[in-house]
C-alpha cells in the first residue's frame, strides 16, 4: 500500500481526514477534508469533487488503520491516494499544528 510519513506531507498537500466527527471537533489538520470513514462510500462524491484531478491524495486518520482501508479503496478506484503513517498521533508529536473548527489550538483523541 502506497504510504507517506507525516514529514512528507508538505504545506499545500490535500488532505483527507477519515476520523470520526468528534475526533474532528477535538483537532484536525487545518485545510484538511473531512468524511468519516463511517460516512466515506456515501459521500465520495464530495472527495472527488474536492480533491485536485492531477493531484495526490494524502489520507489520515487517528495511527493509520481506517485511512489505510480507505486509500486502498481510493487506489483500487483509480485514484493517486496515500496512507499517512502514523496519523493525527504523529502529526501532534511532530509539532504540525492541529486546530479546531474555530481556528483555536486542539488536540487529537
Amino acid at each position: 500500500m502506497p504510504t507517506v510519513e507525516v514529514g512528507e506531507v508538505a504545506d499545500g498537500d490535500f488532505l483527507l481526514d477519515v476520523r470520526e466527527d468528534d475526533e474532528w471537533q477535538a483537532g484536525h489538520a487545518e485545510g484538511a477534508l473531512h468524511i468519516p470513514i463511517s460516512e466515506f462510500v456515501a459521500r465520495y462524491g464530495e472527495l472527488t469533487e474536492a480533491a485536485p484531478q492531477d493531484g495526490r491524495v494524502h489520507v489520515i486518520c487517528r495511527s493509520g488503520g481506517r485511512s489505510a482501508q480507505v486509500t486502498m479503496y481510493l487506489v483500487q478506484q483509480g485514484i493517486d491516494a496515500v496512507n499517512v503513517d502514523g496519523g493525527m498521533q504523529f502529526w501532534q508529536a511532530l509539532g504540525r499544528p492541529v486546530v479546531t473548527d474555530e481556528g483555536r489550538p486542539g488536540a487529537v483523541l
